[in-house]
C-alpha cells in the first residue's frame, strides 16, 4: 500500500528495495512512511505531484510498519524520512514535513 494516489509513485517492500532502488539508472527519491503519521498523509500528494512532473527520478514509498528491515538498515527513526538514491548509494536525507517548493530547492542540489 502507499499513501500516494498517483501511479507515478511505486511501492517498494525489503524483498525489492535494492532491484528497484539500488540498482536504479536514475535518482531515487524514497518516502519512508507510515500509516499513523499525520505528516506523512500531508507529503504524500507533493510525492505525488513531483512523481508526475518529473521523469529523470523515480518516487518510492517504504511503508516502515510492514518493512522494517529496510527501514533499520538506513536508520529511519521519524517519519516521514526522504533519502535520495544515486548510484545504490544514500545522497541526502530530509526527516519531516515541509512546503513543496522547500523540498523541491534541497532536492535540487542532488538531483
Amino acid at each position: 500500500m502507499s499513501l500516494s494516489s498517483s501511479p507515478a509513485v511505486t511501492a517498494v517492500d525489503d524483498d525489492h528495495f535494492a532491484a528497484v532502488v539500488l540498482e536504479a539508472d536514475r535518482p531515487v527519491i524514497v518516502d519512508f512512511w507510515a500509516a499513523w503519521c499525520g505528516p506523512c498523509r500531508v507529503m504524500s500528494p507533493i510525492l505525488g505531484e513531483l512523481a508526475d512532473e518529473r521523469d529523470d527520478v523515480a518516487v518510492v514509498t517504504v511503508d516502515v510498519e510492514a518493512n522494517q528491515e529496510t527501514a533499520a538498515r538506513y536508520g529511519v527513526l521519524s517519519m516521514p524520512t526522504f533519502m535520495v538514491f544515486r548510484d545504490g548509494a544514500p545522497v541526502l536525507t530530509l526527516v519531516g514535513s515541509r512546503p513543496k517548493r522547500r523540498l523541491l530547492a534541497e532536492l535540487a542540489e542532488v538531483l
